[in-house]
């Protein structure tokens, strides 16, 4: 059967971002558009047709990888969780993802990036984007909830998604590497909760 045009668009669009996932991972600042296309099958124009950039093709990348584990989240969390309960909530998902069948394949996309970034000449413009996307996403997550006889604001929310974010993302590549064999739900839970607990990031 013969694919449609948009149908042929959505099957190229796929393969890049397969195919970037892979190449991102494995060659870091030295993946080329070049080899992307070549491993989907295409040709370099259908990158820029389809994403306009390198960097169109990087933030859809992470927005798609990034997307699902969103939508569980909101699932790990309910909204009617006050907030010491929805950190340690949050931070028992994100211990069990460590475990989960794609946590080397997300670090390895993690540490490809950082990579492609840090040679950069503007790393921080480069990665911004990203971090702010996931933050956003963070700070919905928080904001509202109640906590010590309030409710947590908007700039509260943000100050605790940049110290989780910290928090996870060091814990998470111990336990991927092997090198944090303790670091179990509790232990993830209890550090979360310890940052809340402490006061003055919500003060």
């Amino acid at each position: 059967m013969r694919l449609t045009r948009e149908e042929t668009k959505e099957r190229n669009r796929r393969a890049l971002l397969d195919a970037a996932l892979r190449t991102v991972s494995r060659d870091g600042y030295q993946a080329r558009l070049e080899d992307i296309a070549e491993r989907a099958g295409l040709t370099t124009g259908a990158i820029y047709s389809l994403f306009g950039s390198k960097d169109g093709l990087i933030t859809e990348l992470v927005t798609g990888y990034l997307r699902p584990h969103y939508a569980e989240i909101e699932r790990a969390v309910p909204a009617d969780l006050p907030l010491l309960e929805a950190v340690a909530a949050f931070a028992r998902y994100y211990r069990r993802t460590c475990d989960g069948p794609g946590a080397r394949s997300g670090l390895s996309l993690q540490l490809g990036l950082l990579d492609m970034a840090l040679r950069a000449p503007d790393p921080g413009a480069q990665l911004a984007p990203l971090f702010r996307m996931h933050e956003e996403q963070l700070v919905a997550l928080f904001t509202g909830r109640a906590h010590g006889g309030g409710t947590v604001t908007p700039g509260q929310a943000k100050r605790l998604a940049v110290a989780l974010g910290a928090l996870f993302i060091g814990l998470g590549q111990g336990v991927v590497l092997g090198l944090a064999p303790d670091a179990d739900e509790r232990y993830f839970a209890e550090a979360a909760t310890a940052l809340v607990s402490a006061g003055s990031l919500l003060g």
